[in-house]
């Protein structure tokens, strides 16, 4: 039986803090969005840019990614492994995902370069995820 205190017993994950998400969220450009597509659940990466408190990226105005122009729950992730110390994070976000409709946002985003899509192709439809909760937790090896 284990004691109070001894590893099998302690949490080596610790929550983090809204704040410390969105850091690590603005500080971070390739994460995972994953929904729930008609042939089942998918999940795809996209570098994206944490943007006044948004999770956006471009695609192209077909494909798989395109099918998020309409409102769609999605849950979005951002991770960092180091499998040399034993030790990471993770970063979770839930919310909807849409198209940027708003001819001004628009404007702002293709003038900034904020998301410069690594993947070739003509990608002009942005996509945002606007979140209902953020949540993340780090893990450090005992």
């Amino acid at each position: 039986m284990s004691s109070p205190g001894s590893p099998s017993t302690r949490s080596n994950f610790a929550e983090l803090s809204r704040g410390r998400c969105e850091e690590l969220l603005a500080e971070q450009h390739v994460g995972r969005v994953a929904w729930n597509a008609a042939d089942g659940p998918e999940v795809l990466p996209v570098n994206y840019a944490w943007h006044v408190g948004q999770v956006v990226f471009r695609t192209v105005p077909y494909g798989a990614l395109a099918a998020l122009a309409r409102r769609t729950p999605v849950a979005f992730e951002v991770d960092h492994i180091d499998e040399q110390d034993r030790s990471g994070w993770s970063v979770v976000v839930r919310g909807f995902a849409e198209a940027v409709r708003h001819d001004q946002q628009i404007v702002r985003l293709w003038s900034s370069d904020i998301v410069v899509p690594w993947a070739v192709g003509s990608r002009t439809l942005f996509i945002a995820i606007t979140p209902h909760t953020i949540s993340g937790r780090s893990v450090q090896a005992w």
